[in-house]
């Protein structure tokens, strides 16, 4: 084998089209509704951890556990990125009527990309939080938010941090 890219080979390199059965694929017997996704700081070093927070609300009549999941996007890579990745998931119980707020870390090395070693680049870059992948299609609703951050600072090896 020659060709060690994963495109058009894994779910996260398909593209444009979805697969069939996304990560957090499923039906939920209530609604949860997703707010005040907030991404500190907003402006970040190369090295640095962001800090993640967003509201889940049961807004239905049943007690019920939604899996929340957040996935990064590069805005722009000096190579193949995939189109998001998954760098944080949480079943949460919430009870009817009721909202917690969740908190994450989206660590440095969770923006590394592959260029014969691991490596971090500044740039801007999505975050998406919600009960599926962005732009999932599913026949329950659920909400994805997103926000973007930045990073400053110049290219380095990730083990430079």
């Amino acid at each position: 084998m020659q060709n060690y890219t994963m495109e058009g080979r894994t779910y996260r390199y398909y593209g444009q089209e979805a697969p069939l059965y996304p990560f957090g694929y499923g039906l939920s017997y209530t609604t949860f509704r997703y707010r005040d996704l907030v991404l500190s700081p907003p402006v970040l070093p190369i090295c640095a951890n962001l800090s993640v927070s967003v509201v889940l609300e049961n807004t239905g009549l049943r007690d019920s556990e939604e899996v929340v999941q957040l996935y990064l996007r590069w805005e722009q890579s000096s190579v193949p990125v995939p189109r998001w990745q998954l760098v944080a998931f949480r079943r949460v119980a919430v009870l009817a009527g009721r909202e917690t707020k969740l908190s994450f870390q989206v660590l440095a090395e969770q923006r590394a990309v592959w260029a014969q070693d691991w490596h971090l680049e500044p740039g801007t870059f999505t975050l998406f939080a919600g009960g599926q992948q962005p732009g999932q299609k599913t026949r329950a609703p659920s909400e994805v938010l997103s926000a973007r951050f930045s990073v400053t600072g110049t290219a380095r090896p990730l083990r430079g941090c």
